[in-house]
């Protein structure tokens, strides 16, 4: 079974604006039941803000609590499902990367902390105070974005734009962040994730993206050490063992396949490689998950 990845276009009917989609999160799910109700990625970016309901949202093999006032953020490619105890309530919008970065040339959505590494976390706990503000606004995206209204894009994109910043003000202020060091550390490791999630199949070492980079495999190491407290080498192997857990999660390949996937000839010294990650063999893994 592969995982499958769902496009914009998959929840849209009729809808003018193609590359977004605002709803309340209990319409969200009952609409789409068929779509979300096992894990999935995406080809888009996406905000969810609860405001009742209780349960847990596994994300790339984390597990979170869902709770009043949380806000998640997902970009692509990241693999979620939920699970609900009770009936959530809150709104959930999601857009493709154009459809923000055409309207703000000057202001990527990697400036934001919580899309901008895949090392810092990919939720929020907001304040009573924050959670009743920044859910009116939701609201009116919710509002505006059903309605006809002169202007209707021009205000919808301001109120998305509203709502990052206020959540970049208060998950900048939560100390679960890494303080992400100059802005020139901060570049470096955008770019090396990228050719991480670009090249780990086959690239598994610091100095290929080392040269990628133009700078030494040294001051590679140390701009990773500095923006998020790790080494190159871990930042690969995280990559690759997220790969790893995907695929032996949710596919039906043999081990032998999915290591033969992820570059490695060798099963046994896979298998190695992925105990010495996890304290279990792929198997044990596998077994585990589906208990």
């Amino acid at each position: 079974m592969k995982i499958p990845v769902l496009h914009i276009s998959q929840f849209l009917k009729n809808k003018p604006l193609h590359s977004l989609y605002v709803n309340s999160f209990a319409d969200h799910i009952q609409i789409n039941k068929n779509l979300i109700n096992k894990p999935h990625t995406h080809n888009f970016y996406l905000c969810v803000i609860f405001t009742k309901g209780t349960g847990t949202h596994e994300i790339d093999f984390d597990t979170y609590p869902i709770e009043p006032g949380k806000v998640f953020f997902l970009k692509p490619g990241q693999t979620h499902f939920w699970k609900f105890e009770s009936q959530p309530e809150g709104y959930i919008f999601f857009h493709s990367q154009e459809f923000y970065e055409l309207k703000f040339l000057d202001h990527s959505l990697n400036s934001f902390p919580f899309y901008y590494s895949n090392q810092n976390p990919p939720l929020l706990q907001l304040s009573k105070e924050k959670l009743k503000h920044l859910t009116t606004v939701f609201q009116e995206l919710f509002t505006e974005y059903r309605e006809e209204n002169l202007l209707r894009e021009a205000k919808i994109i301001s109120l998305i734009h509203y709502i990052y910043i206020e959540l970049t003000r208060a998950y900048t202020a939560d100390t679960i962040i890494e303080k992400l060091g100059s802005n020139s550390y901060a570049n470096i490791l955008e770019r090396l994730e990228k050719l991480i999630n670009a090249h780990f199949y086959t690239e598994k070492l610091p100095k290929f993206y080392a040269e990628k980079l133009s700078i030494t495999t040294k001051h590679l190491n140390r701009v990773v050490q500095k923006t998020i407290s790790k080494t190159t080498t871990t930042l690969i192997s995280e990559r690759i063992m997220l790969e790893a857990k995907r695929l032996i999660v949710h596919s039906n390949d043999n081990l032998a396949n999915v290591a033969d996937t992820l570059g490695y000839s060798d099963y046994a010294y896979f298998s190695k490689f992925f105990k010495s990650n996890t304290g279990m063999t792929p198997m044990e893994f596998r077994k585990i998950y589906f208990h």
